[in-house]
């Protein structure tokens, strides 16, 4: 009898492990710990003035026109946009062809696929690496409306992937250059990219 206990014990651990792994760690996606969201929109409202600034100034801007700069347009910053994804890497790193906005082409490295949750649906996004780089080049419900119907990036270094997790902060998703001038040539998202939600967050589109 006390050999089918612990058969019932082991059995009853593995369903539970199983339940754990399907519904809570299926991309989970708890949001990071914003320690104090106050704060935390803050310093997103200063990288963007600090973005603003340099779009104003510098010569590697898109914007040919420096004097009717005024502004980028974004979504008011949100923590609820900031989520960890679980990562599954491939296995072998095979290679990606990219189209440009231009027609030429790039190639690009699978890095992995990250699963996270957003408005209650799991969703998952293709992970590139180009020049050491780590970039998620995506579409949502928003794009070609509220945004850039070419799709917005984030990018990330890759020390920023640690135990295959991927904190993805949609408040810094940003427009390729070509949407501001169309003389840049950029890289358009994988098919497999386009999100079945809304990203109400990081840049807009005004133009």
């Amino acid at each position: 009898m006390p050999r089918n206990r612990f058969v019932l014990v082991g059995l009853f651990l593995i369903v539970l492990a199983i339940i754990y792994y399907s519904f809570f760690d299926s991309g989970n996606t708890d949001t990071p710990a914003v320690t104090n969201p106050e704060t935390y929109r803050a310093e997103v409202a200063q990288k963007r003035k600090d973005k603003d600034e340099y779009f104003r100034t510098s010569s590697e801007s898109p914007f040919t026109d420096k004097a009717k700069f005024k502004s980028l347009v974004y979504f008011n910053p949100d923590p609820e946009y900031r989520v960890s994804a679980r990562l599954e890497p491939f296995a072998d790193r095979k290679k990606l062809v990219v189209h440009l906005t231009d027609g030429s082409e790039e190639v690009y490295e699978k890095y992995a696929h990250a699963v996270f949750k957003l408005h209650d649906e799991v969703c998952r996004l293709l992970v590139l690496k180009h020049d050491n780089t780590l970039s998620i080049l995506f579409k949502d419900k928003t794009s070609g409306k509220e945004t850039y119907g070419g799709g917005r990036y984030l990018d990330f270094k890759p020390d920023d992937a640690k135990e295959n997790r991927l904190v993805l902060d949609f408040n810094e998703a940003y427009n390729p250059y070509c949407a501001y001038n169309h003389e840049y040539a950029c890289p358009l998202p994988p098919a497999e990219n386009t999100l079945p939600v809304e990203v109400r967050a990081g840049e807009k589109y005004d133009q």
